[in-house]
């Protein structure tokens, strides 16, 4: 089949500050382009408002994109949700441009329908409650103008202390605390009911905990995992809460657990975080744009390049098969099909 992928766009709140441009270019979005242009194609980061569609005419709508023309043929979209506090205004945004180019047939590696399993941390470990590797037991609680009746108390009964306290729908270590007691719990939940921020308690597994992120794609895991080791008395890995990254080679229990995942969840690229608590692994939570970090030992990021390439030609074959099947809509994860030919 002719290839006739011109373009990857992705749907990204414009909200970034320009400290965090500063810092995320280098990082890894100039990265992803100049890999794009390796593979002749474009490369572009845009928020909902630079999509239009001109549906006047029945059954001929007509799509721009920053005013081009653009077609299911030529344009992929990238269509992960994004919530973090200062991209809650566009959080409907979001969704609802999901939907539009979803029914006006374009190609979307991150189904919309998934966008709310993959969001929500007890959402994804509930959609995986059949792993081969257990989930970090979890309580789920909103937040609201009724928060400070503490009724949500009644799901803490058989929780153990310390816990970890976080948003269930942030990413990259934000809003992350350690509660010592149901006060903490009580105090962490009224901040979190200024936004209406639902949160998720687990069980802390204890000092040292290291966190393991599975790059799967085309239906298997890269050779490599990025492992994040916390710094001393932090109970978050995460780079931007002082965790060390480095990019050993992918466990073999998790190398066997992927295949599980990649059934459950035939698409292109995503990653998968476990937690390892010095004895066992822990399914975390999944993320469909997760980062593909730098090592920055390498000053050439082969690693880095070699595993952005192969995502973006895990995309370019999808899109064929996508072409080739009709386009179908992918709305319930069940009828997604196999990832490989």
């Amino acid at each position: 089949m002719t290839e006739t992928l011109r373009r990857m766009c992705w749907v990204f709140p414009d909200r970034e500050s320009t400290k965090a441009l500063a810092m995320w270019h280098p990082f890894f979005w100039d990265i992803y382009e100049e890999v794009a242009a390796e593979l002749g194609l474009i490369w572009c980061r845009h928020a909902p408002d630079a999509v239009t569609v001109d549906g006047l005419e029945t059954g001929k709508p007509q799509v721009f994109h920053e005013g081009e023309p653009v077609t299911p043929e030529d344009t992929l979209f990238i269509t992960a949700l994004y919530s973090l506090p200062y991209q809650a205004m566009d959080i409907f945004n979001q969704y609802a441009l999901y939907a539009v180019l979803e029914q006006l047939g374009f190609y979307l590696p991150f189904p919309p329908g998934l966008s709310p399993i993959a969001n929500d941390k007890l959402a994804t470990l509930l959609y995986f409650a059949d792993a081969p590797i257990p989930a970090i037991p979890t309580v789920r609680i909103g937040t609201g103008r009724d928060t400070g009746k503490y009724g949500y108390e009644v799901a803490l009964a058989n929780l153990t202390y310390p816990a970890i306290v976080k948003p269930s729908g942030w990413c990259g270590g934000g809003g992350v605390n350690l509660a010592r007691s149901s006060e903490d719990i009580r105090g962490l939940a009224t901040l979190a009911q200024g936004g209406d921020t639902a949160l998720v308690i687990q069980p802390y597994l204890g000092d040292g905990t290291v966190d393991y992120r599975v790059y799967v794609i085309d239906g298997r895991p890269y050779p490599h995992v990025l492992r994040r080791t916390p710094e001393a008395g932090s109970p978050v890995s995460n780079a931007s809460r002082g965790g060390v990254m480095d990019f050993p080679p992918t466990p073999p229990e998790l190398v066997e657990a992927a295949e599980y995942y990649a059934r459950k969840l035939p698409i292109p690229f995503f990653c998968i975080d476990f937690l390892h608590d010095g004895e066992r692994f822990w399914f975390s939570e999944l993320e469909p744009d997760g980062v593909i970090a730098p090592e920055f030992d390498d000053p050439a990021r082969a690693l880095q390049r070699d595993m952005i390439r192969a995502r973006f030609s895990a995309y370019r074959k999808g899109h064929q098969r996508w072409l080739a099947s009709g386009g179908a809509l992918s709305f319930n994860p069940a009828n997604l099909g196999p990832v490989n030919p």
